[in-house]
């Protein structure tokens, strides 16, 4: 092939993939609007009800909003932002005490902390500014890693779909799931990419950022164990060895700086009341959501989470991923169902993004299932951001 060819199609495979990512990017922007209609929903309601308790000042629009995506776990970061870890966690602590923060990972409060003292506005400000950011690179990383596998078609639905799911409400909220998302993507790339270095230190990373971020330890120790048996590659030892570091960082500092070895789970089993149910309380909580629709928003949550994670799983194997990007998925969901309390919910299947590529891949020609999907997963986005919002499901 001539060089002036070769060239040619370089160029012309470099524009489409800029198309593709400016289309990906207005649906990044589309679906961020979608969860602060979401958000305003739940704003305009507690105005409402501030102005009938007569309460004289009701809060602002702009502070209603930053309200609804600062809730639940994202006040135990920003405490963690503001305050650093305890040095000292009292026995039978629980849910009220400010200890109780202790099980959070560090990655993402240090990130926060970092971009606030160059950002102007407050940590708060930094928060979600960080997630925005990180939330977009996710998109592209997961994108990238889909294109490599399958193609730009392919690459393209799961940019779109990825930025629509339900669970991506984490992405605009103050939530650690787009440091881990990022960090994940990149991990699994680099896997396939044969790049152990890199790949082991995002794996590290991605261990101190969320306690599901030991599925890149799976997915490390999987494509080394496969570079082994296939090419005697033994350089690829490196990133199952980097993997854990962050984990077992975290775990000595709190240590030290508690001086309790084994607080990081006295504080889960104490205040988080976190206990092993192997899928137990999630097939309950479905049942529940059956028998008495009405009667736990939450339980609905799980109970549509677990039809999603089924129906997932099933396209997952129809489409099957290479083995170390399976190892990390069957992790996740592993993780997700093994919990007592927070078991299966949107953001959590989130995490699992690889299932969203295989989705895609199934998918890629049957336009109408598409445009239906999109519509539904926009209205869930929606939803489930109304409902976190407003206290009415556990995240």
């Amino acid at each position: 092939m001539p060089a002036s060819v070769a060239t040619a199609n370089v160029e012309r495979s470099q524009s489409s993939w800029r198309r593709i990512l400016l289309r990906a990017a207005i649906a990044y922007i589309a679906t961020r609007l979608c969860v602060l209609m979401g958000a305003g929903v739940v704003a305009a309601q507690k105005i409402v009800e501030q102005k009938v308790r007569g309460e004289p000042h009701p809060m602002g629009s702009v502070s209603g909003l930053v309200d609804v995506l600062t809730t639940w776990d994202s006040q135990w970061y920003l405490r963690i932002a503001r305050l650093g870890y305890p040095t000292v966690v009292p026995p039978h602590a629980t849910f009220d005490m400010p200890e109780a923060r202790t099980v959070f990972f560090p990655l993402y409060p240090f990130l926060v902390r970092c971009l606030d003292m160059v950002l102007p506005g407050g940590d708060i400000l930094a928060a979600l500014t960080l997630n925005a950011i990180l939330g977009a690179g996710a998109i592209y990383l997961i994108g990238l890693l889909a294109c490599n596998l399958f193609g730009e078609r392919v690459a393209y639905r799961t940019m779109l779909i990825a930025a629509v799911f339900p669970g991506s409400f984490v992405l605009s909220f103050g939530y650690a799931e787009a440091t881990l998302l990022v960090l994940a993507a990149g991990c699994l790339l680099c896997l396939q990419r044969r790049e152990w270095w890199l790949a082991g230190a995002l794996a590290a990373l991605g261990t101190a950022a969320r306690p599901n971020g030991v599925a890149l330890i799976a997915a490390c120790a999987t494509a080394c164990f496969l570079a082994i048996r296939e090419r005697r590659e033994w350089r690829s030892m490196v990133a199952p060895l980097l993997a854990p570091l962050g984990l077992v960082a975290f775990q000595f500092f709190l240590a030290v700086h508690t001086g309790d070895p084994g607080v990081w789970l006295r504080v889960q089993r104490e205040a988080w009341a976190e206990r092993t149910s192997f899928g137990w309380s999630a097939l309950a909580a479905t049942w529940d959501a059956i028998a008495h629709p009405l009667q736990s928003p939450t339980n609905v949550v799980v109970g549509l989470s677990m039809v999603a994670t089924v129906l997932l799983c099933i396209v997952g194997w129809k489409r099957r991923l290479p083995w170390p990007i399976m190892a990390y998925t069957v992790t996740i969901l592993a993780l997700m169902l093994l919990p007592s309390s927070v078991t299966a919910r949107p953001r959590f299947i989130y995490t699992a993004f690889p299932l969203l590529i295989s989705l895609s891949a199934w998918l890629a020609e049957d336009h109408d299932s598409w445009a239906m999907l999109y519509a539904m997963s926009a209205a869930g986005l929606v939803a489930v951001t109304a409902l976190y919002g407003c206290y009415g499901a556990i995240p």
